[in-house]
């Protein structure tokens, strides 16, 4: 049996071209970061400039005050790279703090959840080590449309719309900032944000304030260094302290200090990988989700390729139980302290996690065993009632509620230009509705840290100066040492879920990128969620329709609680992709709702 063959015709070609490709969540970047490509620039100056226009274009999905992973690898030094852009909790942000406030879980929003902002230094890093660019150059694109404006999406109008009478009531900066007048704004309608463009122009001006003598390297060096103990961290930190609504439906003030965002500095670390159907799958360390991948397909090796399809019953029920399997050991063992990783990615590990799984679904959260390691069972909350009152609004990922609730969602982005150098990034957080608008800024802060138990015993407890473990996990692929592709996805603890399917279905089942981005597509909901309010559905499972009536009735006949979330709902991937042996790039991006982009040629 071999996979199901790849749709004869795609919404949107592969595109192909030997100079450079750019893929992302939204056109504009998009078109930025080709735009920097055309003008000589290499993947990480157009990395930075699509990542600070995502900023500006997609305020619902991730801000300056989020956070950000990246895989990156250079042409002449084709190691793959971590790009730490994930900041660590406040020196004040304590478990026995949180309980103070009557705080069960750490809020979904609001600054209680605020970890460090960690993605505007990570992107200065990176193109004060690897790019070519002044940073007055890479900015000019999202300044521009920040000052000047830009066409509003419909799903920024719609995610205002859901807030506006938590915003109305409890958040009057964000009303002022995103409702001007007192309306939310039309779809298309041109958006300004004066503040956070005014924000970059004092970046630039810290390294033009060194003179002619200072070097590139050291007018960015500048940038990071009035981003950490300048005007940001001054304004986020006080406004942080005046209570504001959080998402259980209580008033809290933050902890934030100046402090905590001088203290803070991006940096980088060697990839994991593994091996598998000879490629090198390159992941983030265990303070993010990126080795549950890892485990995922460690499991599935062992199969043979009839097993690993997702078009079909006994594919799909796989890599379902696999994903179970991987997840219950993030949720016991990651985190940003010592992690057994050369244990869970062994292949005798491997083994005996796939000995568990059977025809029927598991409806349990199962993690394995290490020696010597106890693993933390996290609380696991099958339904969540609301506050009396909380008026839950919006549908899907970024769902929020006039009590504070907010599940935002992410952008990602992939580069690869013609010198070899490649770069697979997925930023997020600090999306406008994570917490009130800090009007001298233009933007918020993030929520990262609701991915933290306040319970002792986890490797992700809520411990000040470490890091929340993240769910953001872009993937570099590696064929005989060297990178061949970059591919991500939004979509929380869905992100590495959805990229499996794709790398599956390339790797294995020999579709092109588009091909395996508009297949269909389906995660686990079986899964302690990292989102609050964190709850879990026993043998849950969401499929798009497109997989077909009898495939679902397959898997709801072995015990699958299957949600059918519509034709195309979900995955919202991009990828880039290098042949080495010829230099052929090519470049795919999401349909599914009308957003995602690739460019090149």
């Amino acid at each position: 049996m071999t996979f199901t063959p790849p749709p004869a015709f795609t919404t949107r070609p592969t595109l192909q071209g030997t100079f450079g490709m750019t893929a992302s969540t939204h056109w504009l970047a998009t078109a930025s970061g080709q735009a920097v490509l055309e003008r000589g620039g290499t993947a990480f100056d157009a990395a930075v400039a699509t990542a600070f226009v995502l900023h500006v274009v997609e305020p619902h999905l991730n801000g300056p005050g989020g956070d950000l992973v990246a895989l990156f690898a250079r042409g002449d030094a084709p190691e793959p790279v971590v790009l730490i852009g994930q900041g660590p909790a406040p020196a004040a942000a304590t478990p026995e703090h949180y309980r103070a406030e009557g705080l069960e879980l750490v809020p979904g929003s609001g600054a209680l959840a605020a970890a460090v902002p960690g993605a505007v230094d990570a992107w200065l890093l990176l193109l004060k080590d690897h790019g070519t660019w002044e940073l007055a150059d890479v900015l000019a694109f999202a300044i521009g449309y920040a000052r000047d404006g830009h066409p509003v999406l419909e799903r920024v109008t719609a995610t205002i719309r859901a807030v506006s009478d938590l915003f109305e009531q409890h958040w009057p900066t964000s009303a002022e900032r995103w409702m001007p007048g007192g309306r939310v704004p039309e779809p298309g309608e041109i958006i300004r944000n004066e503040p956070y463009a005014a924000v970059l122009d004092r970046l630039v001006a810290a390294g033009d304030g060194l003179g002619a003598s200072a070097t590139r390297e050291e007018r960015i060096e500048a940038a990071r260094t009035e981003w950490a103990t300048g005007l940001v961290a001054r304004e986020a930190a006080a406004f942080a302290r005046t209570p504001h609504r959080h998402s259980p439906g209580t008033d809290h003030a933050g902890v934030i200090a100046e402090s905590d965002f001088a203290a803070f500095r991006a940096s980088y670390e060697p990839a994991v990988t593994l091996e598998f159907r000879g490629h090198t799958i390159a992941k983030s360390g265990p303070w993010g989700q990126g080795p549950a991948l890892l485990q995922t397909l460690a499991i599935l090796d062992g199969f043979d390729d009839d097993r690993l399809d997702p078009a079909t019953e006994l594919g799909a029920h796989t890599l379902l139980e696999a994903q179970k399997l991987a997840y219950a050991d993030r949720d016991a063992y990651y985190g940003d302290a010592e992690v057994p990783l050369e244990r869970l990615l062994s292949p005798e590990y491997a083994a005996e996690r796939r000995a568990l799984i059977g025809e029927e679904a598991s409806a349990e959260c199962r993690p394995g065993r290490v020696e010597g390691v106890e693993p933390f069972l996290p609380p696991l909350r099958v339904e969540y009632t609301p506050p009396t009152g909380a008026a839950t609004a919006g549908v899907g990922e970024p769902t929020v509620s006039r009590t504070g609730e907010t599940r935002g969602d992410t952008c990602h982005l992939d580069v690869v230009d013609r010198w070899g150098n490649i770069v697979s990034a997925t930023p997020s957080g600090g999306w406008l509705q994570s917490s009130p608008t800090i009007p001298s800024l233009g933007f918020c802060l993030g929520t990262r840290l609701q991915m933290t138990w306040l319970e002792a015993g986890s490797p992700s407890t809520l411990t000040p100066g470490r890091r929340p473990r993240t769910t953001l996990t872009p993937t570099l692929v590696l064929r005989d040492g060297l990178p061949v592709t970059a591919v991500g996805s939004p979509g929380g603890d869905q992100q590495d879920q959805w990229q499996l399917p794709y790398l599956l279905r390339t790797i294995v089942g020999g579709y092109t990128p588009q091909q395996a981005i508009d297949a269909p597509t389906l995660h686990s909901t079986a899964i302690a969620g990292s989102f609050w309010p964190r709850t879990w559905e026993p043998a849950g499972a969401v499929v798009e329709d497109r997989l077909g009536d009898d495939v679902i009735a397959g898997l709801e006949a072995r015990g699958h609680r299957v949600t059918r979330a519509g034709d195309w709902t979900l995955g919202r991937l991009s990828a880039v992709t290098r042949d080495p042996a010829t230099g052929l790039l090519e470049a795919a991006a999401n349909p599914r709702g009308m957003q995602g982009y690739a460019a090149g040629r």
